[in-house]
């Protein structure tokens, strides 16, 4: 005789729950086998459910908080049922099939030893599809579901014995029920497979009833959240929490102690995985089980009150690897829709070893040289530690004793020289050399984003590789604008695809802060470019698409706080502007036609020095001519928003307009000083962003503005060419002896100073410099020269004189006077052993004439100063007495040391860890198009 079926309803108190309680008690009056009793657990007030429940017949009616779970309300149900009665589990939103509650008892009658019936759960949406049928685990505890997401066609009816099953519709036997209740400690997950695993345990078993129908939702009153972040945080609860109960009692301190640490790895794995979302979750996750010990227990206590086997009856039925990659590694059915790169075949292996051999012919004497020097060049630091030391919060290599952060643009130039670490600053002229090719590969990959014409992306890179601004910054050497441009095309490969991927989000985060680095001063026009696309993101309900956007500022802002902190807190905000390495104001800046042009300095990119050179007369007259040459470029990239893929075109010509604002308005901001001259921000970094926007939006007109092919080469060519003959001044700058490079100096200290430093730690040179209007520039030089990489905007920007400044002023006006005092004594406790007296390369007006003779003389007469010599460098003194050595970094100093480290480094590696690649992530890339927008915009075009 079949058993009496008690049924436990539970339902929630919302007006959705309302109409689907009533069809799910509609389809328990419509059972073939109905119910002997049923009892309803409410969560929240039952006063809304009420008419519902009294024409139930349920036996009674349970009222619980609102917030609590299935599994609880379930054992508030279970203890109203007599013990001789079989326990039927429901939720609101379930609503089995006439014959579901008999073909339930008949599996139970069939097999005593079965102690849970588990129906066959379909979509309550579409049927068709099976929502779970079985459920199995790993040998770690990973849940592994056996059918779901899978159309049923009675593929799965045969089978029988399984580990476990959703907890929605099962039938527990009398008998076993009390043992193998749900467990609240699961939150909301794995419920059933943890049901299973006790049954097993107990000698009992687990069979399918596939004839039991039950259709449901995905996720409902009994299943997982459709919430990304909650469906994670069940998930791992449970399984860690399973981990705890299932372990032997030796290895229980082990899992425990496990926690924090796997939860670390696995966060790593998430980053890896490009899942960031689960990270917290896994955390929270193991915080919860960590604290909840007596739950753990409770669990274990319930294990160890039924079972009679060992855990070797588990075995059988857990999920094997070839079952993992079935599921879980669909391979590579896939339809791709992303074509060949054709890097070879398209010629852009030609455009660079082109530009390759254009680079060396134009910078050929730099290959014999072993250091550049010249406009804002200096030494790097001799060795790899000493990059990254400069890279670093602490003591300065400039000043009296400065603590204070780093530039980014240090750790930059850092990694740099960290690839040529025998000669670091060799690594400045391998990239002047090989900047023209470079900047061509980049803006080969960048035209990808744009256009699948292979003489489209040919021509984007060589524009690129020759914008004035690029030309203009390798001529002058400004290594911060150079190492800019060639960092801007991958950005924009990146970015503009990183509401895709979570791996172009992590490259482009990590590209982001080296373009901030080499100029700030983007900083304002990246950020609109940002907003925007973070607005277009939620306007079009791209949810994760949002995520990665906004992800793609968050390492640069936790790599700028420490600079902007300080900045702030000395009331220079304007001061974060400024350009990094080396103040230097260079050519005169050109004026706002120029400028909007995209051309930063005032000879049009050098054709009045050219045309001089050649001895033609009134050379300023015909140079201001050449920038009617950019105009077939300008007119084909106002012409991309007329174009079919005008949304691509606008994007490309708010990028323009945002670099060509930002040079307007920066354009003569001057927030750094150098000696006794103001430096302004240079415009050019802003304008090699607007020629960013000009080119791609002229790449979109030669793709789909021009119907006839032979129409776009033609454009191609004539625009390339006339911005060719716009270049043929900087690129013949080196050999006319025209440019600001030079031939090191290797130190921009005296030879014997250099000697010196290589034995002695921290040796400190007094750099006096006389100036123009008979004062005298003063600096401190820690070491055996003075390094692009310690240059500090935090120092070039300070607005007045600090404590320090007033204090090497006095100590500078006693030692060039005839005045009395201890000069040597106190030059000894600043940690100075020499004093340089700096010639000027410049002609010297008779006022710093005057000045530089008077202090030579007024040295020269002070005792405890050895003349060593007129030097190159100009004239240097030694001091008799041995200086003291430079104060070292406090206790708190090196604690936010390690802090700004810890911080910044895992910025960096958590965005590391997400552009990592992954055969998942390859995949989900094959399924994109690479050009962005065109699928969306022109069909099947």
């Amino acid at each position: 005789m079949p058993p009496a079926v008690h049924a436990i309803l539970v339902a929630r108190s919302t007006p959705q729950a309302a109409a689907q309680l009533e069809r799910t008690l509609d389809a328990l009056r419509a059972q073939t086998r109905p119910v002997d009793a049923l009892t309803i657990v409410v969560c929240g007030s039952a006063d809304r459910l009420r008419s519902l429940i009294d024409a139930s017949g349920a036996e009674g009616a349970i009222e619980a908080p609102a917030g609590t779970s299935f599994a609880t309300a379930v054992r508030l149900g279970a203890a109203r049922v007599p013990q001789e009665r079989a326990v039927w589990l429901l939720a609101y939103d379930t609503a089995p099939e006439p014959g579901a509650l008999a073909a339930l008892s008949a599996a139970l009658e069939r097999a005593p030893s079965v102690a849970i019936a588990a129906p066959k759960v379909v979509d309550a949406a579409d049927p068709s599809q099976i929502v779970s049928l079985g459920v199995s685990m790993t040998r770690l505890g990973r849940t592994v579901p056996l059918a779901n997401g899978e159309y049923d066609q009675g593929q799965h009816d045969a089978d029988d014995d399984v580990l476990g099953a959703d907890v929605r519709g099962v039938l527990l036997r009398a008998e076993t029920r009390a043992h193998l209740l749900p467990d609240p400690a699961l939150a909301g997950a794995d419920e059933g497979l943890d049901m299973g695993v006790r049954a097993r345990l107990g000698g009992r078993r687990v069979a399918l009833a596939p004839g039991a129908r039950l259709h449901a939702p995905v996720a409902g009153m009994a299943g997982l959240s459709r919430r990304p972040m909650a469906r994670a945080y069940a998930v791992r609860t449970a399984q860690l929490h399973r981990r705890l109960a299932y372990a032997p009692a030796w290895a229980v301190p082990l899992s425990w102690l496990s926690l924090l640490p796997l939860a670390l790895w696995r966060s790593f794995l998430h980053l890896v995985a490009k899942a960031p979302a689960r990270v917290p979750a896994e955390w929270a996750a193991a915080l919860t089980v960590l604290v909840r010990l007596p739950a753990a227990a409770r669990s274990r206590g319930r294990i160890r009150a039924f079972r009679s086997g060992s855990w070797a009856q588990i075995a059988p039925l857990r999920a094997t690897n070839a079952e993992l990659r079935e599921r879980y590694d669909p391979g590579g059915g896939e339809p791709v829709v992303r074509r060949e790169l054709r890097f070879f075949s398209g010629g852009g292996a030609w455009a660079v070893l082109a530009a390759l051999v254009v680079g060396v012919i134009a910078f050929l004497p730099l290959l014999a040289w072993p250091v550049l020097g010249g406009g804002g060049l200096l030494p790097l630091h001799e060795t790899v530690s000493g990059l990254w030391a400069e890279a670093a919060y602490g003591l300065r290599s400039l000043g009296d004793d400065v603590v204070s952060v780093a530039d980014p643009f240090s750790a930059l130039l850092a990694a740099l020289g960290s690839l040529w670490p025998g000669r670091p600053s060799y690594a400045l002229v391998l990239v002047w050399v090989l900047a023209l090719p470079l900047a061509v590969l980049g803006g080969w990959f960048a035209a990808t984003r744009v256009t699948e014409r292979s003489g489209v992306r040919v021509a984007v890179g060589v524009l690129w590789a020759l914008a004035p601004t690029f030309l203009a910054a390798l001529v002058d050497g400004r290594p911060a604008a150079v190492l800019l441009h060639l960092l801007l095309p991958w950005l924009f490969f990146a970015a503009s695809v990183a509401h895709r991927s979570w791996g172009a989000s992590g490259a482009g985060s990590i590209v982001l802060i080296a373009v901030l680095a080499c100029a700030p001063s983007l900083a304002p026009a990246l950020a609109v470019l940002w907003a925007i696309a973070l607005l277009l993101a939620l306007a079009f309900r791209v949810r994760r698409g949002a995520a990665r956007v906004l992800w793609l500022v968050l390492p640069s802002a936790v790599v700028f706080a420490p600079l902007v902190h300080a900045q702030l807190m000395r009331g220079t905000p304007w001061a974060l502007l400024a350009d990094p390495g080396r103040p230097w104001a260079g050519s005169d800046a050109a004026g706002p036609l120029l400028l909007a042009l995209g051309i930063p300095t005032a000879d049009p990119a050098g054709w009045g020095a050219l045309l001089g050179w050649l001895g033609v007369s009134d050379p300023a007259a015909i140079a201001s001519w050449a920038p009617v040459l950019l105009a077939p470029l300008g007119l084909l990239a106002l012409a991309a928003p007329l174009t079919p893929r005008w949304r691509a075109g606008i994007g490309a010509v708010v990028i323009a307009a945002a670099g060509l604002a930002g040079a307007q308005l920066i354009a003569g901001v001057q927030v750094a000083a150098i000696d006794s001259s103001s430096v302004p921000v240079w415009p050019g970094a802003a304008l090699s962003l607007a020629w960013l926007g000009v080119v791609a939006a002229a790449a979109v007109t030669l793709d789909a503005g021009i119907p006839l092919r032979s129409g776009a080469r033609g454009a191609a060519v004539l625009a390339t060419v006339c911005v060719a003959v716009v270049a043929v001044p900087a690129l013949t700058a080196v050999a006319r002896d025209d440019a600001q490079l030079t031939n090191g100096p290797a130190s921009t200290l005296p030879a014997y100073v250099t000697a010196r430093a290589a034995d002695e730690r921290d040796l400190g040179t007094f750099v006096l410099t006389a100036q123009p209007d008979g004062g005298l520039a003063v600096r401190v030089v820690w070491g055996a020269t003075e390094t692009l990489g310690g240059q500090s905007t935090l120092q070039a920007t300070e607005p007045g004189a600090s404590d320090a400044d007033v204090r090497i002023a006095e100590l500078t006006s006693d030692l060039v006077s005839a005045s009395a005092g201890d000069v040597p004594r106190r030059l000894s406790e600043l940690g100075v052993r020499f004093v340089l007296l700096e010639s000027t390369a410049d002609a010297e007006t008779d006022a710093s004439r005057t000045r530089r003779l008077e202090a030579i003389t007024a040295i020269d007469q002070r005792a405890g100063f050895v003349r060593v010599g007129e030097t190159a460098k100009g004239v240097l003194w030694r001091l008799d007495a041995d200086p003291e050595p430079r104060a070292e970094l406090t206790a708190a100093e090196r604690a936010t040391v390690q802090g700004i480290a810890m911080s910044q480094l895992g910025a960096l590696l958590v965005a590391l860890l997400l552009a990592v690649p992954t055969a998942a992530s390859r995949r989900e890339v094959r399924r994109t198009p690479r050009v962005v927008g065109r699928g969306y915009e022109e069909g099947n075009r």
